[in-house]
């Protein structure tokens, strides 16, 4: 004769459905379109943004833009532009909340610098509060296109992304934008390309292969 189910059973099983079905949202990879005019930088993730300032990177003049990543939101990351990875350096630390200044510093993050043609790019896939799992796909000399998938944050994050002198920043702080679709800056000059769609590689068996944090 079958055991007749408890509530307590019955509850378990509903928050395991939960859960699994949380993750499976939360680790998707929606197709982008990304745009190919010339000179536009994109957003390297989807959120919102916090900061967008003036700002020195190793004594050189330039532009940050922070991106607050909501636990709804997509969690994997993109190139802002074409290029290849110069450098890319895996920085541990703090786990303050994602939206704080400080964050930007003191957090567990994965540094990108992407050499491009509108010179040095910097990058930061910024672990958070509840994220706490910086995962890079790339490795340093890696060529990348410009709204290319390069990694994830888990659960919550920040990203911030340093252009050069020169950049004319199109978005504001409060602005949502899309990684890989929304046009966040624009550099002088600039050739169309032709960009790798983000949907390529499967997310599922990039998440398989990276047990790691960059």
């Amino acid at each position: 004769m079958l055991a007749l189910r408890t509530p307590l059973s019955l509850t378990i099983g509903a928050v395991l459905i939960f859960l699994a079905l949380f993750v499976f949202y939360f680790f998707r990879n929606p197709d982008r379109k990304i745009p190919m005019e010339p000179g536009v930088v994109v957003s390297p993730a989807d959120g919102r943004v916090v900061v967008v300032k003036d700002e020195e990177n190793a004594g050189r003049p330039g532009k940050r833009i922070s991106i607050f990543l909501a636990i709804w939101n997509v969690h994997v990351n993109r190139s802002p532009a074409a290029g290849t990875i110069a450098k890319l350096e895996y920085k541990p630390g703090k786990f303050l909340a994602a939206w704080a200044e400080k964050a930007s510093l003191e957090n567990e993050q994965n540094v990108f610098t992407l050499s491009s043609e509108y010179g040095e790019i910097v990058f930061k896939q910024i672990a958070g509060w509840v994220a706490r799992r910086v995962v890079s796909w790339k490795k340093t000399g890696d060529q990348v296109g410009r709204g290319e998938l390069v990694g994830l944050v888990r659960f919550g994050s920040r990203v911030d992304l340093w252009l050069p002198e020169g950049a004319e920043i199109a978005v504001k702080v409060g602005d949502n934008v899309k990684g890989g679709s929304s046009v966040v800056a624009r550099m002088p000059g600039g050739a169309e390309v032709s960009p790798k769609q983000g949907g390529e590689p499967s997310i599922a068996q990039k998440i398989k292969e990276s047990g790691r944090g960059a």
